[in-house]
């Protein structure tokens, strides 16, 4: 691994990301700078955060907490995208497709913390 975008949580979080960004969007306007902006900031955390992470990554335990942050972040994430699913039902199947890949990157993420946290030298 000779860079963070080797990381397979990096390619899935910034391709959600990618997903996440157009589809805040597309909520109603008095939402873009609140519920929307949320959304954005959140999804943009996930990704900063790995990146943060592998850059400590001489540190174990920075390495370890950046993780941390970044699963908070994706679980962050869902919870805007239960919000927005429950007050905009007419976006509520892209919010499932959106729910759906969180949960599997929430997973990744935890995993692989898990991996480093037991085979991680310092």
């Amino acid at each position: 691994m000779s860079s963070y975008r080797d990381l397979d949580i990096y390619k899935i979080s910034f391709s959600l990301f990618l997903k996440t960004h157009p589809f805040s969007l597309r909520l109603p306007k008095f939402e873009l700078y609140e519920l929307g902006s949320q959304l954005r900031r959140s999804s943009d955390s996930v990704i900063s955060n790995i990146v943060e992470g592998y850059g400590r990554r001489s540190y174990k335990n920075d390495f370890i907490k950046f993780l941390i942050y970044a699963e908070a972040s994706g679980l962050e994430t869902l919870n805007h995208l239960e919000k927005i699913q429950a007050l905009y039902p007419h976006l509520s199947m892209e919010c499932d497709e959106l729910l759906r890949d969180y949960n599997l990157l929430g997973g990744k993420i935890h995993s692989f913390s898990e991996y480093v946290r037991a085979n991680w030298r310092s």
